[in-house]
């Protein structure tokens, strides 16, 4: 087999994997609620500590790859998944859930954060787009398997069964990865910047702990503001650093390309769009209003998966023949038009009733996905594709975890807390009043996406920025 074939087999697993858990998890978390009985906090944070922390080391992990080789780091990323996912199988508390998911996150960031750096490096530059697009098709596969199978799995044989199929994929991917990869990619020696990495990370936790914390009132509202303040600081001293500092994590320089710094920004506010658009839709289908298992919620949402599986490779092979930036405001302006068709949408609807704005939702991610992600690893010198694929993916991930802290900001503050808490426990029967918290609940859902299509709408003027001036 063609090397190329090889390394692009490979990092569709391995982008596989690590997508699967990332909605695997959301549709599980309603029995994993019921059974640990966790606090709405801590299951907030077992979706959320994923995001967190595979954002806060892309950049070191990106740098490390560069210096020491991406495909040493890519194998050592599939055994640290497979590890973690074995832990998660034996949690026996929320706490110990998301600790385990740190260890699954830590593996995933050494899979996000090479894979397309390793696909840029293998494919010449008019088929770049088509590979990166079919690689991308193993993100919507995650997601079809992790909502329907993820689904089945959790109605069948309870939440614990979500984590069973990374183990032998990750034996065999390791194993596969270790003997047929070959480093292609310029090995430079750097040095970490440790202490931009401390401050990146350190300002997202104490960010989002502010938002959270105070949302579910575990903090008064004093003591929230200042860790958000807090987290503000350390972020604006991460900026500072990096313009100092003589080999940056976050290498500010890249910014300067044009290309690179407009797509960049694109996917950012593409991924705070829609980044708990799963999260909201699975709530939404098991809720007090649809009360749907999750096998049935997980096959509601297969149209958007689809569709993505279709435009993706689409366009990128469109973008390969004919370079075009267009691609990249079409797909957003799509994906907004679906948000705005579900901020409408009824306390229950039909299969077929939700059918048109999620296939317009996955349109839009499709036809925007591969072309933008090719506009922003091509702008870049070879080089520094390491690093710049984990700009590029810390953005998405850190745009995801955003999203999914104000989400649930959103649903506390029109909700009482209480009720809140029921529903996202999956206790809602016994509320008080399920007929009016049901249409606080609904309120909140329309909110949340309106928000988003403002948002992605917002996310089209960096991606024509780039190709009109």
């Amino acid at each position: 087999m063609n090397y190329k074939w090889i390394a692009l087999s490979n990092t569709t697993i391995g982008t596989l994997m690590a997508s699967l858990d990332r909605n695997i998890i959301v549709i599980a978390l309603p029995s994993i609620a019921s059974e640990l009985h966790t606090s709405l906090i801590t299951l907030v944070w077992i979706a959320i500590g994923y995001w967190v922390v595979t954002a806060s080391v892309l950049l070191t992990f990106g740098r490390l790859a560069d210096m020491f080789g991406r495909i040493k780091l890519y194998n050592l990323g599939f055994a640290l998944f497979t590890i973690g996912s074995t832990l998660c199988c034996v949690s026996q508390t929320g706490e110990q859930l998301i600790v385990f998911r740190v260890v699954q996150a830590l593996g995933a960031a050494f899979l996000f954060s090479n894979s397309a750096a390793i696909l840029t490096d293998v494919f010449p530059e008019n088929e770049r787009g088509r590979a990166l697009g079919l690689n991308q098709i193993s993100i919507v596969v995650g997601s079809v398997i992790g909502l329907a199978l993820g689904g089945f799995l959790t109605s069948y044989l309870g939440w614990r069964s979500i984590f069973w199929i990374n183990i032998p994929i990750g034996l065999f991917a390791t194993v596969w990865s270790y003997a047929k990869l070959r480093e292609l990619g310029t090995i430079r020696k750097e040095k970490i910047d440790w202490f931009g990495n401390a401050t990146l990370s350190g300002g997202m936790v104490l960010l989002l702990v502010g938002i959270t914390f105070g949302s579910f009132k575990i903090t008064d509202a004093i003591t929230s503001m200042l860790v958000i303040l807090g987290g503000a600081a350390l972020l604006t001293l991460f900026y500072l650093v990096e313009k100092k500092v003589s080999q940056p994590m976050f290498d500010l320089s890249l910014f300067k390309i044009k290309l690179f710094a407009s797509s960049n920004m694109a996917i950012f506010l593409n991924a705070l769009a829609r980044g708990a658009f799963t999260l909201v839709m699975v709530f939404y289908l098991q809720g007090p209003s649809m009360r749907l298992d999750p096998l049935n919620a997980g096959i509601y949402l297969i149209p958007v998966s689809l569709a993505l599986a279709v435009f993706a490779p689409v366009s990128g092979w469109l973008y390969d023949k004919l370079k075009l930036q267009i691609f990249t405001p079409i797909g957003l302006i799509v994906s907004a038009v679906g948000f705005l068709m579900l901020a409408g949408i009824g306390e229950t609807t039909s299969f077929y009733e939700s059918l048109m704005p999620l296939v317009l939702v996955g349109t839009g991610m499709g036809i925007f996905a591969s072309p933008n992600r090719a506009t922003i690893m091509s702008s870049v010198p070879s080089h520094r594709r390491g690093v710049a694929a984990g700009i590029s993916t810390t953005l998405v991930m850190t745009g995801s975890a955003f999203s999914i802290g104000l989400v649930f900001l959103v649903f506390t503050q029109v909700m009482p807390l209480d009720a809140a808490q029921s529903i996202f426990t999956g206790s809602f029967d016994a509320l008080n009043n399920t007929d009016k918290e049901v249409d606080k609940f609904m309120i909140s859902v329309h909110i949340i996406f309106f928000v988003s299509a403002i948002i992605m709408a917002i996310s089209v003027i960096p991606s024509i920025i780039k190709w009109v001036t």
